[in-house]
């Protein structure tokens, strides 16, 4: 059979397989569970896994800290390094699961993984899986993500990666299956679709997953704006696309655009999508029957799945797959973990400071752990995880790093929840005397609170949600403030760690404590990774990858997809902690910011400037280039970040980073969803943060800026 032999071109190997194929075989290779052929050798292969911080519920496999947490520690390169990682481990398991003859679920080398949605509003349970708000940002962590998770290797890839959820996705959870998210197009190119096309253009992503949603009233997963004019046409996308998991059917049960599953199949294979997580698609042998579809369309989405397979050498002798021979030993190796209790401590972000009371000293003779999430192990794990060999909690970090020379007391204090007196009459605040206790006899409390993945996640993931997944307060929930309140009476130095995959409204209790750290969902290493930022064995320098609103009073409704009054680039009223904002144990200054007068629109502009630590400690720097636009012809951001690096330095040091910005990076959207280079003047900002005033107040300092002249004939880009 020409389709084994490894010599041939692949895609003559592709047609050589479809051609042996009847109707039906070639329809149960369309469904996520696709069916074995016995008759050609092909084994069954399930399309679905899972790898969003490390490989996912498939058994042992390194936990990474959860998505927005690595986010946050604006540093692309190590995570490619993380999702070279992950994809090590990936093929270690795949291929010793498939010698013991276990192809099932979560075991083959398809990753629907990175999500790359936009996190427009703090209330959304799954923002907790993206790189946060912003599209540049967004962008440039899931190519880096992309490329680390498929390799380099010149024939194979290592695995497959997947960009979702295509688009225009962030919520409500409970009305994903019907809702129509409208926006414009100035929105949807220059908000919600940039980070796809990088991925398509720049990583050459193998896959796209559709999402639950219509479009602008086209269902997503059918829609042929989305899938063939955009995907395909504009940016000549050549791998395949997948629904997400139920989404077919919700075409004709609940968008209510079809009447039945053969319509529904059909205009989905149709429009471009070529797999299904569900189980729809076998009515597609019926819809070729009605004359819904032809069978030369089903056959041109096969050839597109089956080159994947080809490209991870599933029709390859296991000798010629140099992936095929990574040990199963690598799985949870010890360098492994070091690399998440790395990436947990880049991405920890140190929100307040005061009188610099972190970092703690480690001669302390006694201190107070208190709070629900203080030895709790699902805060280090978000959702979509692995199981790890083992979990170390705050609690456990701290006594870890302080133990026996030092006293570490602990009280649960609350849990996360409970408000009102139990049936029992048990007090929501029983455990106030004890936590009150052990802080009056500790030299520091550390007090661990935030919220939960019970508490946030995927529709029917979260069990204590009250928001179907979402979030419908960002308050601490329970009794969280009272016991904060209580224990910051005491006049102990008090540090507030938070863990949560997304906003919470720290606005009253940040007014009680010296110092908070945001944790996120820090992965395995997490509370190794907490003690070595508390007590001063790593200098923190992660960075807000979204904005910390004051209240849910600054958040438009949630159904409202406009980009009107969200995220730091259009939002007008004054954040608690803004994005870009995180603080260090030393300081930084910017000087000899350097950028041409003028640049011609289809040009690069080349921005220079020297970063000096000015503290005593050693640390990093995120420095960041936002780019506002004065005098365009159309609506603009505020501002909008364009380049970020982060650097190491010692006492002293000095560093000058240098970016290139592309004309797009330069360019504006029009109504029309136009991305125009048109002369105008544009201001460069250069610093440790955003130049927004809340910001500067935060951290004493303001961002370089200088201006350059754009000049020249308005030059239109492809979108």
């Amino acid at each position: 059979m020409l389709f084994r032999q490894t010599d041939l071109p692949m895609e003559e190997r592709i047609q050589d397989l479809i051609s042996r194929m009847t109707l039906e075989e070639k329809v149960s290779q369309l469904i996520y569970d696709s069916a074995a052929v016995p008759r050609l050798g092909i084994e069954e292969y399930n399309w679905w896994n899972e790898c969003l911080h490390g490989v996912g519920r498939a058994g042992v496999a390194t936990v990474f800290p959860q998505a927005i947490g690595m986010a946050a520690s604006f540093n692309p390169e190590l995570l490619g390094e993380v999702a070279e990682v992950i994809a090590t481990e990936a093929r270690a398991k795949h291929h010793e699961a498939a010698r013991h003859g276990d192809r099932g679920i979560y075991k083959g080398l398809t990753f629907w993984t990175p999500n790359v949605n936009i996190f427009r509003d703090p209330r959304w349970g799954r923002g907790q899986e993206t790189y946060g708000e912003d599209p540049y940002l967004t962008a440039q962590l899931g190519v880096a993500f992309v490329k680390g998770l498929q390799g380099d290797h010149p024939k194979y890839m290592k695995a497959a990666a997947c960009a979702k959820h295509y688009a225009v996705h962030s919520g409500p959870e409970s009305l994903r299956h019907s809702f129509d998210a409208r926006c414009s197009q100035k929105d949807l190119y220059e908000t919600y679709l940039p980070a796809f096309r990088a991925l398509v253009k720049e990583a050459n992503v193998e896959s796209v997953m559709g999402a639950y949603n219509r479009t602008n009233g086209e269902p997503c997963c059918a829609s042929p704006t989305l899938l063939q004019k955009i995907l395909r046409e504009d940016w000549g996308f050549e791998g395949h696309v997948v629904s997400d998991c139920g989404a077919i059917l919700d075409i004709h049960a609940h968008h209510k655009v079809t009447n039945t599953p053969e319509e529904s199949a059909a205009l989905a294979v149709e429009n471009g999508c070529d797999l299904n997580c569900g189980r729809v698609y076998p009515a597609l042998v019926e819809a070729v029957k009605q004359g819904l579809i032809s069978e030369e369309k089903i056959d041109l989405s096969l050839a597109r799945l089956l080159r994947t397979k080809f490209k991870l050498g599933m029709f390859d002798p296991e000798e010629e797959v140099p992936f095929a021979q990574i040990p199963f030993e690598v799985v949870a190796a010890p360098e492994h973990r070091s690399l998440s209790r790395e990436m947990a401590r880049q991405s920890m972000v140190l929100l307040k400071n005061e009188n610099n009371v972190l970092p703690l000293n480690k001669d302390l003779k006694t201190v107070a752990v208190i709070g629900p999430n203080a030895q709790a192990q699902n805060v280090l794990l978000g959702n979509y995880f692995g199981t790890s060999t083992k979990l170390v909690t705050a609690l456990d970090g701290i006594r870890n790093k302080l133990e026996p020379e030092c006293r570490v007391l602990y009280a649960e204090g609350c849990d996360i929840l409970t408000t009102e007196v139990g049936f029992w009459g048990n007090s929501p605040k029983e455990g106030f005397a004890e936590a009150l206790a052990v802080a009056e006899r500790s030299d520091a409390v550390i007090m661990c609170m935030g919220i939960s993945p019970d508490l946030e996640g995927e529709e029917g993931a979260a069990a204590n949600s009250d928001g179907g997944g979402d979030k419908i307060s960002l308050e601490l929930p329970g009794m969280q403030n009272e016991l904060i309140k209580e224990i910051a009476a005491l006049g102990k130095p008090v540090v507030l760690v938070v863990f949560s995959g997304s906003p919470m409204a720290l606005t009253t209790v940040q007014e009680h404590v010296p110092a908070i750290i945001q944790a996120w969902y820090p992965g395995e290493e997490g509370g190794n990774a907490l003690a070595d930022i508390i007590f001063g064995d790593y200098n923190p320098a992660g960075r807000l990858p979204v904005t910390f609103v004051k209240s849910l009073d600054q958040v438009p409704e949630f159904t409202d997809y406009s980009m009107a009054g969200r995220t730091y680039r259009y939002m007008e009223e004054e954040p608690l902690y803004p994005f870009g904002y995180g603080l260090s144990y030393t300081s930084f200054e910017y000087d000899s910011l350097t950028v041409p007068i003028e640049v011609n629109t289809g040009d690069n502009l080349e921005v220079e400037v020297e970063v000096e630590n000015t503290g005593s400690r050693a640390g990093d720097e995120v420095v960041q280039l936002y780019v506002k636009h004065h005098s365009a012809s159309t609506a603009t951001p505020r501002f909008s970040l364009q380049g970020f690096k982060r650097i190491t330095l010692q006492p002293g040091e000095k560093q000058t980073v240098t970016f290139t910005l592309t004309p797009r990076q330069l360019a504006v959207f029009d109504e029309d969803g136009r991305c125009l280079v048109e002369p105008h003047t544009l201001e460069i900002f250069v610093g440790g943060s955003q130049p927004d005033p809340r910001s500067q107040a935060l951290t004493g300092q303001e961002p370089l800026s200088l201006t350059v002249e754009l000049v020249g004939e308005t030059i239109e880009l492809d979108r």
